[in-house]
């Protein structure tokens, strides 16, 4: 399990955007600059629907169970995916995990 699975999953844990990204769309998907780090991501439309929902703090549950009533995908797949494009944005320092207030 990796490392940012296992605080995701602890209690009154939520993640969202960093400061200091600037996001368009592109398309149908949604590309961002990092002005922290000057770089250029795209995050597809997948990725651009997880961006959206991490705007505000919400929980790694409340991500998935936003994705598997949107898209056709068995939850397992769903935590999978979410979890490997979140954890290439926080190694960037792209979202914050925080607790809940």
């Amino acid at each position: 399990m990796s490392e940012l699975k296992n605080v995701l999953l602890a209690e009154n844990r939520t993640i969202c955007q960093s400061e200091g990204q600037i996001v368009s769309d592109m398309n149908g998907e949604k590309v961002m600059l990092s002005i922290s780090n000057g770089k250029y991501y795209n995050l597809g439309t997948t990725g651009g629907a997880i961006w959206e929902l991490i705007r505000t703090p919400i929980t790694f549950d409340g991500i998935i169970v936003n994705l598997t009533e949107k898209y056709d995908v068995k939850k397992e797949e769903c935590e999978n995916e979410v979890i490997n494009f979140l954890e290439v944005l926080w190694k960037e320092d792209l979202v914050k995990v925080s607790n809940i207030a």
